[in-house]
């Protein structure tokens, strides 16, 4: 059974897949973690194979017990999974558990995105209660772990039973302990245009620290961390992740403590966050999704990824083959037309691509980006017939029609912060910082929230629109809301991510069949909370396509390769300068959720029937693309390779790229994974493979040339 309890030995375990997870309530009542690791025989696990030894006289014991929810105050000395500041000042937090309770299934965290099931039988949830009898705070901890791949959920609800107010600081929706400390501690670092790079490093002796503070999960970091036996490969030994699925500020951490052993932890970041808890209030922490593999980073890849792709993305998109696009973007930037736009888009259609999307600078006075954000109402000098007819127009040639909005922000030239110009973050008294000449609106505010909702529904039912790039272009600065009283003004970043979600809740329920994709600056906002609302993300500004092998490659080791919005560009490219063929750019790409960023219409008689080439490709491919295993074979980050690997049931897609040729070098032999040892491949060719020789032996291939790539396809015969 997923959740085992037992009562006399107070023994909580969880089990799924091949992963046990196992809790011990002690004689004291302390909450403490045992094990999590390859899965055990139920009673295996006891609490003796956990004791730590004794220590120094003024070391207390406490500082010594691996809790499952370590607390300041009472001798524990590290990172805490909560902090309670009491109305009297102090933050001693004694928490003991009182009660328990299974459930089938999953509950929804109610204001927040999570992972869900369609079945209970899919899952089962452990709850914990636990209480502070002194402050009568208390709070249940949730962990539901699936049946199948044994991934583990993981938030709290806390709750003040006392008569007077809590203030909470440290808020980690996971914190557990690891034995010993000789692991790698992988993260994915980054900035804008070279997001989620893979950093892998010894964890050494002391604490590996991942955040964000700016009120979105960052070009900088992504809420995930990992550690991983120094053996670890892509395909073989032990790995223990944690994400977040939250859009926000957040803290990570790695810590080895006194003794030689790992705590990890990933909750909200206490630099800009706390939270006042009257008597009778509740409060949730946002959901980690905990994945324990021993078959290497890519055993972890395939939980994250058939979990997110079909228990977190959800909705009309979620199992559909996403249409392939044009973006004018960088085809036009701010000077467009409707004809020109029209004329895009005819080159679009006779390629084959299904779906046009206008980007920036179609409404206000919108001919620069010092201007009217806020202000969702169509330029008619540019498109004299608005958006109704410029979609009829696009949708008579036979393409869906799409558009670029940026909700959040307001520029200080707008009708919109003429009106309300209390309406965004900011601080009495305070320069209203600006970046991109725009500021934030203040979404902790229940009336900004309602605007957006109005704006952006009044927007999608003005001209038959099925597409929405949903930007977010900036990172918050004096982030105090003035509508908060003092005493909850370090409230306004989580206040924000609430109305945030209640505004995306509410929009995409409204328009089920409008296909959302999340932006911001590019990859700024790339987590499961977003993905909860919108199928796809922007995977970054940076849209050359070796550069966008790593980032897609790092982004691979959480976020399955359907949630990545990926586009051919033009040459030279406008982030790099680098120019690479249309094959390469294209190979690169349809990796992703696959469309196009540059003008059409003028390439070179080769390049359009490249283009028109790929085109079909995709369409051939993107039902495998969408729903297959993704598994990487060459790291980017090690080699002169990239390699990765799409399989079915009987189909397999081998995608390899080489990014500098190396004269007098022989071909690259390629071992594939998760191929039938026992059956026979096909590729296009016809040459006919063995299963077992090729993922023993390998696959010969041979690339000459910088930028250089190939596609494989072999099909079980």
């Amino acid at each position: 059974m997923p959740v085992y309890v037992d009562a006399e030995r107070r023994i909580y375990q969880l089990n799924g897949g091949n992963v046990s997870y196992v809790l011990y309530r002690d004689l004291d009542d302390r909450l403490l973690n045992l094990y999590w690791g390859p899965r055990v025989p139920e009673r295996a696990i006891v609490p003796e194979l956990s004791c730590y030894p004794d220590g120094a006289s003024f070391d207390a014991v406490q500082n010594r017990l691996p809790w499952e929810l370590p607390t300041w105050g009472s001798g524990w000395y590290g990172t805490p999974a909560l902090s309670v500041k009491t109305a009297e000042g102090d933050e001693v937090t004694d928490l003991r558990v009182t009660d328990h309770f299974t459930r089938p299934g999953k509950p929804p965290i109610p204001g927040l995105p999570a992972t869900y099931t369609e079945d209970d039988s899919e899952a089962e949830t452990l709850g914990i209660v636990l209480r502070d009898p002194l402050t009568g705070l208390g709070i249940t901890v949730f962990y539901s772990v699936y049946a199948e791949s044994g991934a583990i959920t993981r938030s709290m609800v806390l709750t003040n039973g006392g008569g007077k107010t809590l203030t909470l600081g440290y808020v980690m929706s996971a914190s557990l302990p690891l034995w010993g400390s000789e692991y790698d501690c992988i993260h994915l670092k980054g900035g804008w245009a070279k997001e989620r790079q893979l950093v892998r490093r010894p964890l050494g002796e002391s604490e590996t620290r991942i955040f964000s503070q700016r009120g979105a999960s960052g070009h900088e970091e992504n809420p995930f961390l990992a550690l991983c036996e120094r053996s670890t490969t892509e395909h073989r030994g032990s790995v223990w992740a944690m994400n977040l699925i939250y859009s926000g500020s957040y803290l990570g951490s790695a810590f080895v403590d006194n003794l030689g052993n790992t705590r990890l932890s990933l909750g909200l970041n206490p630099d800009v966050f706390s939270w006042q808890l009257d008597p009778g209030e509740t409060f949730r922490s946002p959901e980690a999704v905990l994945v324990y593999s021993d078959s290497g980073l890519n055993g972890m890849s395939h939980i994250y990824h058939s979990l997110y792709r079909s228990r977190l993305v959800r909705g009309y998109w979620r199992d559909r083959p996403r249409p392939i696009l044009l973006n004018n973007w960088e085809a036009t930037y701010f000077d467009f037309d409707e004809e020109k736009l029209l004329t895009i888009a005819r080159s679009a259609r006779e390629l084959g691509v299904e779906l046009f999307v206008l980007d920036d600078g179609w409404f206000g006075r919108r001919n620069t980006d010092n201007c009217s954000l806020g202000d969702w109402v169509v330029n008619r000098e540019k498109l004299p017939r608005g958006l109704s007819g410029l979609s009829e127009s696009v949708n008579a040639l036979g393409l869906r029609f799409g558009i670029w909005v940026e909700p959040e922000m307001v520029s200080p030239d707008s009708d919109l912060y003429r009106v309300h110009p209390d309406w965004c973050l900011h601080v009495d008294g305070r320069t209203r910082t600006e970046m991109r000449q725009q500021l934030i609106l203040d979404l902790s505010r229940t009336e900004v929230q309602d605007f957006i909702i109005r704006a952006i529904s009044d927007l999608l039912r003005s001209a038959n629109i099925s597409y929405v790039k949903w930007d977010m272009n900036r990172n918050m600065t004096e982030f105090y809301s003035p509508a908060l009283p003092p005493s909850r003004r370090k409230e306004t970043q989580h206040r924000y991510l609430l109305g945030l979600y209640r505004v995306l809740e509410t929009v995409t329920t409204a328009f089920p069949e409008v296909l959302f994709e999340g932006c911001s600056g590019g990859g700024g906002r790339f987590d499961g909370g977003i993905l909860h609302y919108m199928p796809q993300i922007w995977c970054s500004d940076n849209t050359d396509a070796a550069d966008r092998l790593r980032i897609q490659y790092g982004t691979s080791l959480v976020y399955p390769p359907c949630t990545v919005g990926s586009h051919v560009s033009a040459v030279p490219n406008h982030q790099t300068g680098r120019s690479t063929g249309m094959e390469f750019r294209g190979h690169v790409a349809l990796s992703g959720a696959f469309g196009f960023e540059l003008d059409l219409s003028i390439l070179s008689d080769a390049d359009r029937e490249t283009a028109r080439q790929l085109v079909e490709t995709v369409k051939s491919l993107r039902e495998l693309t969408l729903g297959s295993s993704f598994t990487r074979l060459l790291s980017p980050f090690e080699t002169d390779y990239a390699a990765w690997q799409f399989t079915a049931v009987d189909t397999a897609l081998v995608c390899v790229y080489r990014l500098t040729y190396r004269p007098n070098t022989p071909p690259l032999r390629l071992k594939l994974r998760e191929l039938d040892e026992n059956a026979w491949y096909e590729d296009e060719s016809g040459s006919r493979y063995s299963g077992a020789a090729l993922r023993n032996a390998g696959l010969s291939v041979s690339l000459k040339g910088d930028n250089q790539s190939k596609l494989i396809r072999l099909k079980k015969v």
